[in-house]
């Protein structure tokens, strides 16, 4: 009988690692003409990460409007992007994260957020009435209807399953000194800050955290200034999270107001325009929260 004889390179591969093996040899013939001094096996993370962003990018491009409204249906039917970008999420090797720096880290958590809340709109879309209570208080196709989307929901990322509570509590809160998130992080609800069309990246993490903060500045369902009535109405985000702007905007300006809303109130006025933020370091005003909408912040129509 004539044995079956192998290199011994191939002999102690299993057949999974047999087909990467073959896979990668495969890929470097292909590359050896165009790129010979790269080789395929540091090529393929780098080729296989971006297409997962150019993906997310494109998905983002193509199903959010100008206002940050979502097509869900369109979503829910061509959904591959979207998927192949938590899969990648998923998949990201934690050595590799940490030799980001923080930009880069924020950037992938604020992604990472926005993407699974979207994948889990389009698991449950159209939503369905949840529990008496979030029936009788929340809008009928709001996120609120999907029993523990926050809290008990689990998302692999780098391996270890995470809630949507643990990424922006646990991570973003706890591990990075940046209160912007909250001008970006979108629970795909009306009252939510826009979600933007294109990715956040490290590289432009700072102008992008500004921009959406104009963008909430100037919605008048989330701020406005009621001059008449003296009375400055803010987003609820900064009745929930206010206390997250005091050390980085720490002011002894609008003295007319308590000591934990000067910081908010001082990064309001950085983002408004001339003449409100005129108003409210100068003016005597009542501070009141506007109702958060939870509507689903879904684009009615489409094409």
């Amino acid at each position: 009988m004539i044995k079956n004889r192998r290199s011994p390179i191939v002999a102690g591969l299993s057949r999974a690692r047999l087909r990467i093996f073959l896979l990668l040899a495969l890929l470097a013939l292909s590359a050896c003409n165009e790129q010979p001094t790269v080789s395929a096996v540091d090529s393929i993370p780098t080729n296989l990460k971006a297409t997962a962003e150019d993906a997310y990018r494109a998905l983002l491009s193509e199903r959010v409007n100008a206002t940050g409204l979502v097509d869900y249906r369109g979503l829910r039917a061509n959904r591959q992007d979207l998927d192949r970008y938590v899969l990648s999420i998923a998949g990201l090797d934690p050595n590799a994260y940490e030799a980001w720096d923080d930009a880069k880290k924020i950037a992938f958590w604020i992604n990472a957020y926005n993407a699974l809340t979207l994948k889990a709109i389009v698991d449950n879309y159209p939503i369905k009435k949840g529990g008496l209570i979030s029936s009788l208080r929340f809008p009928e196709s709001s996120i609120r209807q999907i029993p523990g989307v926050w809290d008990e929901i689990r998302h692999p990322i780098m391996g270890e399953p995470m809630t949507l509570d643990q990424i922006e509590h646990e991570v973003l809160r706890k591990q990075f000194d940046e209160p912007r998130i909250h001008m970006v992080l979108v629970c795909a609800a009306m009252g939510c800050p826009p979600l933007r069309n294109e990715p956040y990246t490290g590289d432009r993490l700072d102008a992008q955290l500004t921009d959406q903060a104009r963008r909430l500045f100037s919605d008048s369902r989330k701020f406005r200034i009621d001059r008449k009535s003296e009375t400055v109405y803010l987003s609820s985000i900064f009745k929930w999270f206010g206390a997250d702007f005091a050390r980085k905007y720490s002011t002894d300006e609008f003295q007319q107001a308590s000591a934990g809303l000067r910081p908010v109130l001082n990064f309001a006025a950085r983002h408004v325009t001339p003449a409100d933020a005129e108003y409210l370091k100068t003016q005597r005003y009542t501070v009141a929260y506007l109702d958060y909408d939870w509507s689903l912040n879904e684009e009615k129509e489409h094409g």
